[in-house]
């Protein structure tokens, strides 16, 4: 794996490996396992600039390139999933629609308590009728004559809600347009009229916080719409195809954490008289693994890589999110194998990566969203004349 990187990467791996374990993995159990937010995590990540990593240095951002967030990612993912998602929402979907998107006026105003993470981002896109189709927008903002739009609707599953102190909210402004009626604000969360209902019970990340949200006669200033009216949806799709990156480094992690787990039991546990490690079933299970890993990685890497060089990475974003989700749904059930019976019990780590990678093939657009993506993509470009 150190034949990837540069120096400087593999520096920042190495520290970022330390952090990770020192900070994040020890209390990774406990947050799943109480459903608590993880604000330690949330402290520990800003002082190691974490939380603006990918945003302009001109408004307190680190100004990191995708690749290296690939990397700090990779490891956060790997000691704990609750900390990876919290972190990525914020700043791969919040931090970095406003970052892009904003004018002058709101980079200053939003941008420096963001990436401190004095500010937690939210990013509120699904809906309860339209989770997949993003571009179905029941919340609506209707201009009301007076500096303002008033919103009306209802958001659901959106990470980091109750935590925030802003969010990035999508209402159809003109619902006969469709999706060019989408438009973006940022909003202050407790705006008066703004409710929202914490949703518990979740099968993984369960420390990571989730919440239905509400909009009742919400004002919010013209001064926080994100670009014109009618651009939200391209808006979301923009930021849809580079999170997507950041989703397929979380996945590594959670892949490489569990291996890493079941190679170290193979060389602890004897059955018959010999350790697992010499059981050929067993070496073909750590090999597929392996294998499955390095793969997802250089996807990862290459649509990093197209995203740093400004050039087109839709399909290839796409190809990395689905391969790497379900390349970690591969290892998170061999580990458990591997372990037999012991990975079954909640004392061990890779009962709680099973259960946090199920939603990797779900969340930022499903494995089967990934391949209509793809799909769509190769046929344009193999289309015959």
């Amino acid at each position: 794996m150190d034949a990837l990187y540069t120096e400087e990467e593999r520096l920042l791996r190495n520290t970022m490996r330390e952090f990770a374990d020192a900070e994040l993995a020890p209390n990774a159990a406990r947050w799943d396992e109480n459903e608590e937010f993880p604000w330690a995590s949330i402290e520990a990540m800003k002082r190691m600039g974490l939380m603006g990593m990918t945003a302009r240095t001109e408004h307190g951002g680190e100004g990191a390139s995708y690749a290296e967030l690939a990397i700090a990612a990779e490891e956060v993912a790997r000691a704990c999933m609750t900390s990876s998602t919290t972190l990525l929402a914020h700043l791969s979907l919040g931090v970095s629609t406003i970052d892009r998107f904003c004018n002058g006026e709101q980079a200053e105003r939003f941008l420096p308590p963001a990436c401190a993470g004095d500010k937690i981002v939210a990013w509120a896109l699904s809906e309860p009728s339209s989770g997949s189709d993003a571009a179905d927008m029941q919340t609506t903002a209707v201009h009301n004559g007076n500096g303002a739009y008033v919103l009306n609707g209802s958001k659901i599953f959106i990470t980091n809600a109750e935590q925030s102190g802003l969010m990035v909210v999508f209402t159809a402004t003109d619902r006969s347009k469709g999706h060019r009626g989408t438009t973006a604000f940022v909003v202050e969360s407790d705006t008066p009229g703004i409710e929202m209902r914490g949703m518990h019970g979740k099968l993984g990340i369960r420390g990571s916080g989730t919440a239905e949200v509400y909009f009742s006669d919400v004002h919010v200033p013209v001064d926080n719409r994100l670009g014109e009216e009618g651009e939200g949806f391209r808006i979301a799709m923009t930021i849809l195809d580079s999170s997507r990156i950041s989703l397929a480094t979380q996945s590594v992690g959670l892949a490489q954490g569990a291996f890493e787990a079941a190679i170290r039991y193979t060389q602890q546990r004897e059955t018959f008289g010999e350790l697992l490690k010499e059981r050929q079933a067993i070496q073909f299970m750590l090999a597929d693994m392996a294998t499955q890993i390095e793969a997802a990685r250089l996807f990862t890497r290459r649509a990093a890589q197209l995203k740093d060089a400004g050039l087109p990475h839709t399909r290839e974003s796409a190809m990395a999110k689905l391969y790497a989700s379900e390349a970690a749904h591969f290892c998170v059930d061999k580990a458990v194998q591997i372990f037999g019976g012991y990975g079954f019990f909640k004392e061990n780590p890779v009962e709680r990566m099973y259960r946090d990678q199920r939603i990797t093939e779900i969340y930022e657009g499903t494995s089967e969203v990934q391949r209509i993506v793809i799909a769509r993509s190769l046929l344009k470009e193999y289309a015959i004349e």
